[in-house]
């Protein structure tokens, strides 16, 4: 089982692997067959160089803000939305939220030409706005945070209730505080998701200054020809803040993943 695991480990880790050992590489030695595992020298003003042929600075800190948020907001909004679903008895709840879940089977190619028409009568297109506004609420947000939700017995919301406290107290001051692992599974899947985001900044975003760095990295690329050695340096630099998040917050994420699917 441990060589198994082994191999997998290796398997996965492999294309990260040749993306370090590219970028350390000139242009000519990216694509080379066979697979040249080690640059016969180590080119390191890559990473120098990258810094000032395009605005790499300014690249992160767009993609910086947009996931952190968007984060924030998925986190506040998934919650409290799945307080509802699971801690509030209303009428048609479970049905509700069956109809708000199914919204995660719909492909995002088959609406997004609606959702530019709206957000460009509205004006918001080529800003920021546009993108927060449209992942600000997901549906899988609602579901990881409901499924943990179950897990929690109920009889501390009734003695929270006869102690006075409101469901906003109750989400606030008891729900949120043993949902850690929850908050912490969904933060870094959506600060991974916003981060890696292609599409949505390429459709949005016409402006340079207000490029990603997933979108800024295509600065490399030219009709006729690419800079692959400098392409994966970038992607190298891009994928840190990723794993320093992760490395920071992997006990809260196994553990959520662990017991979102459990019910209690």
């Amino acid at each position: 089982m441990y060589l198994l695991l082994v191999v997998l480990l290796a398997v996965v880790l492999l294309p990260f692997l040749w993306m370090l050992s590219s970028s350390f590489k000139h242009d000519d030695e990216v694509l080379t067959v066979p697979v040249q595992w080690l640059p016969t020298t180590f080119v390191w003003s890559n990473y120098a160089a990258i810094w000032t042929q395009i605005p790499m600075a300014g690249y992160l800190a767009n993609s910086a803000f947009l996931a952190i948020v968007i984060t924030i907001l998925q986190v506040l909004t998934g919650s409290f939305a799945a307080y509802g679903f699971s801690k509030v008895r209303f009428p048609g709840r479970d049905a509700l939220f069956l109809a708000y879940i199914a919204t995660i089977a719909v492909p995002w190619q088959a609406y997004m030409i609606p959702q530019y028409v709206m957000m460009q009568k509205a004006g918001l297109t080529n800003t920021f706005t546009a993108l927060i506004l449209l992942q600000a609420f997901g549906a899988f947000g609602v579901f990881l945070m409901r499924q943990y939700y179950m897990t929690i017995p109920d009889e501390l919301n009734e003695a929270a209730r006869i102690d006075g406290l409101s469901d906003y107290g109750i989400w606030a001051r008891i729900i949120l505080p043993l949902s850690k692992p929850a908050l912490a599974s969904l933060a870094l899947l959506t600060f991974v998701n916003t981060w890696n985001d292609y599409m949505g900044p390429f459709i949005y975003l016409s402006s340079n200054e207000l490029w990603t760095v997933q979108i800024g990295l295509k600065s490399f690329i030219g009709q006729y020809s690419a800079q692959y050695a400098l392409i994966m340096t970038g992607s190298v630099i891009s994928i840190v803040p990723i794993l320093v998040i992760f490395l920071a917050g992997q006990r809260y994420f196994i553990a959520g993943i662990a017991t979102s699917g459990m019910k209690g």
